[in-house]
């Protein structure tokens, strides 16, 4: 069966991660979750004190990894060697993501990673401009989205399950805030591709978003 590279784009806490992985699982590809390769990167601005626009001089200080987690069988973001899977998933980092994120210096570092991790193809990424600027060339592509009520509470039953203080209203606020800057930055903004399919998951369980992206895989491979 001919390996493909496969682009999975959306706004945040929409399931971007979740469907990935699992398909990965499934068809024995290699999953990248390039949005914790952005989260690392704020994490050590966080960390270091460093303001967005001096970041670039510490640049090569980052080195993000991804590590497996033998229990779940699903990959851990590590920044410099250090496991950061849960501290990169609070609100903290993701209330200064998207600054960062937007950075052109660091999107051209972290896109430069990407493109090499997935030059073999058999690998599925998700992020927020994959299909667009990362992988134009890939032969599956979807955009995922889901209402903005949706993915707050999804990102709050995350967060407490984790046993980490949860507000909705800031949640929601965020992703919000989150969608908007991530659709009007310079470089590289979220959108749709052109021939990307897209998936509105508010109402799918992730049982159904599985089997939904395995046939879509699957026709893309046998077509």
């Amino acid at each position: 069966m001919k390996k493909i590279t496969i682009a999975i784009d959306g706004h945040s806490s929409c399931g971007k991660s979740t469907m990935a992985k699992d398909l990965a699982k499934e068809v024995g590809y290699i999953y990248v979750d390039t949005g914790a390769m952005y989260r690392c990167c704020t994490l050590y601005a966080m960390r270091n004190n460093i303001a967005p626009a001096e970041l670039e001089s510490h640049i090569g200080n980052i080195n993000i990894s991804f590590q497996l987690d033998t229990e779940t069988g699903k990959p851990l973001a590590c920044l410099n060697g250090e496991v950061v899977e849960n501290e990169i998933r609070g609100m903290e980092v993701s209330s200064r993501v998207s600054e960062i994120a937007a950075l052109p210096f660091i999107r051209t570092a972290m896109v430069d990673q990407q493109r090499r991790m997935g030059k073999d193809k058999g690998v599925v990424m998700d992020g927020r401009d994959i299909g667009t600027t990362v992988f134009p060339d890939a032969e599956l592509k979807i955009f995922v989205t889901a209402s903005d009520e949706v993915r707050a509470k999804r990102r709050y039953d995350e967060l407490k399950a984790k046993g980490q203080e949860a507000d909705y209203q800031d949640i929601l606020n965020n992703v919000r805030e989150r969608d908007y800057q991530d659709s009007h930055r310079e470089v590289s903004p979220l959108r749709k591709a052109d021939d990307a399919i897209l998936l509105d998951n508010s109402e799918m369980t992730i049982i159904e978003q599985k089997k939904w992206l395995l046939e879509r895989f699957n026709e893309t491979v046998n077509a």
